[in-house]
């Protein structure tokens, strides 16, 4: 069975929607198996197969579960279902990982062996900005070359011009915001800090930072505990934002700032890697 044009043609849908999903492929099979390579299907994050087919229950809880991680880590994954006596043989133990390759157990009559490809597509990571500073637009142009859905939040008289953003938001009254894993600036720089980063805190995001000097966000924090704001949310915030990489200019500013929320984004990625 190869994959229907209809799961490709929701792949294509999907994507375009920035909806999160896993696409399995079948990509080889020995003995009896239902479903033979090149089968697909389209699971999404509460386990529901939308579209396509492989497999029936032999093979379906241990996809499912990768799937799981797999939109969770946003890392690929092999699973090999293969009855016990040769799991045996290959020395490898059900729901271990070797090399890359997840193992599990086949205990249908059918005993056949199938290799499913588990891919995570998720929505473009986003990054949140708040501020009209020179940093504030330069991290916007250069996040949207790097492929992220970014929102601009900003009194908009501060603005010469229409930045070129996905979201743009008059002020710092955030409201619903692009659901993906999201990263947080704010680069105010002297021009409404307080309400900026008091409005950055309410957002679920992987990495807060603000562009400041350690100085004024001692400050803010001080001010921010009086008000009742929780010293350990106040901590995760990152200031100065971005590496030490001796940046003057705003354009050096936020190359920095993107080079932290690189090795953010991809830590996990990373490990997996070198695993």
């Amino acid at each position: 069975m190869t994959a229907h044009p209809e799961v490709l043609d929701l792949v294509a849908r999907m994507k375009a929607a920035e909806e999160s999903f896993v696409l399995a492929t079948v990509v080889r099979t020995v003995s009896v198996t239902a479903a033979k390579a090149g089968a697909k299907a389209i699971i999404r994050p509460d386990g529901s197969i939308v579209a396509g087919w492989i497999g029936g229950g032999c093979a379906r809880g241990a996809v499912l579960k990768a799937a799981h991680e797999a939109l969770a880590d946003g890392i690929p994954r092999m699973v090999s279902v293969q009855p016990e006596n040769l799991l045996a043989e290959l020395g490898v133990k059900p729901g271990e990982t070797r090399e890359g390759v997840r193992f599990a157990s086949n205990l249908c009559p059918s005993k056949g062996t199938m290799d499913i490809f588990v891919e995570p597509v998720l929505p473009h990571p986003a990054l949140v900005i708040l501020g009209a500073s020179p940093v504030a637009l330069s991290l916007a142009a250069q996040a949207r070359a790097l492929g992220y859905h970014v929102t601009l939040a900003a009194p908009v008289p501060d603005l010469a011009g229409a930045p070129d953003v996905d979201m743009l938001i008059d002020h710092f009254k955030l409201g619903e915001l692009h659901e993906a894993k999201r990263f947080v600036v704010v680069a105010t720089q002297g021009k409404g800090d307080e309400a900026a980063l008091r409005a950055a805190l309410a957002v679920d995001a992987a990495y807060h930072a603000f562009v400041g000097s350690r100085r004024k966000m001692a400050a803010l924090r001080e001010k921010l505990l009086t008000e009742g704001i929780d010293a350990a949310v106040l901590d995760r915030v990152k200031a100065p934002a971005g590496l030490d990489l001796g940046a003057i200019t705003p354009e050096e500013i936020a190359m920095s700032i993107l080079a932290e929320i690189t090795l953010e984004r991809r830590r996990g990625q990373r490990d997996a890697e070198r695993a």
